[in-house]
């Protein structure tokens, strides 16, 4: 059975000893029961992991760890950024957590034209933790040392931007006639890909995109939702690039 994985405080892991607490701390404590002796590895959630061992368990929400070795992941190539639009309900989180488990880099919310979802000033950052909060929870369950980027919501001109900026980008529609499998990827830099709302992207949207120079693809003869496109995409070039 693997070790569990926790998120240490930033800068603790340089030590041979580390005390894990707070949230994190609590979960390990009274939630996965862990006793002196047994395996832990903890994340900055940056590339380093630090594999451990419970030397004390210090009340009911610190554990004392001994520090047995340390490893760094470099940041993987290419990148890969994934432009979700908002879904409906709980949607987003689900989208958020699967692409995490798979790999993705990167998760950009966009406010498209035909999104049923909107996240209103006053409740942004609320919405916004949910999917920071899915993020990490699914990093840790995935045992990945690096944690995805969730920035802040995009706009469609924000979103142009990065397709303009990518080393490839490409977007998902239904009508496409390029299958997302034959697009030429780079082995470097960034890929973007956009999911679109359960409304689809509009045309106006598109020709944007593209003009910015993203391709047109599709996924296959299937239509899927829009919380499941991301991590199918991600599936496909994941494996094209050989991160898989």
């Amino acid at each position: 059975m693997s070790a569990p994985v926790f998120l240490a405080a930033p800068g603790s892991l340089g030590a041979d000893r580390v005390v894990l607490d707070g949230p994190e701390g609590r979960h390990a404590v009274t939630v996965r029961r862990l006793r002196p002796g047994e395996r832990v590895d903890l994340t900055d959630g940056a590339g380093l992991l630090a594999e451990c061992v419970v030397a004390e368990v210090a009340g009911k929400e610190r554990l004392v760890l001994d520090v047995l070795s340390r490893q760094r992941q470099e940041p993987p190539s290419p990148r890969l950024v994934v432009v979700q639009a908002l879904p409906k309900g709980e949607r987003g989180e689900l989208a958020v957590e699967t692409m995490t488990e798979a790999g993705v880099d990167e998760i950009v919310p966009w406010q498209a034209a035909r999104c049923v979802t909107r996240w209103r000033p006053d409740r942004r950052d609320k919405a916004l933790g949910r999917w920071r909060s899915a993020a990490r929870e699914a990093a840790k369950q995935s045992r990945r040392s690096r944690l995805p980027e969730v920035p802040d919501l995009a706009t469609t001109e924000q979103v142009a931007a990065r397709l303009a900026a990518a080393a490839r980008a490409v977007v998902l529609h239904e009508a496409a006639t390029v299958p997302l499998r034959t697009v030429d990827l780079p082995a470097d830099d960034e890929i973007v890909v956009v999911v679109g709302p359960e409304g689809g992207i509009t045309d106006e949207e598109l020709e944007r995109f593209t003009a910015a120079g993203a391709v047109a693809v599709r996924l296959g003869p299937t239509v899927l939702r829009t919380s499941t496109a991301g991590v199918a995409a991600a599936a496909v070039l994941l494996s094209a690039t050989g991160r898989w």
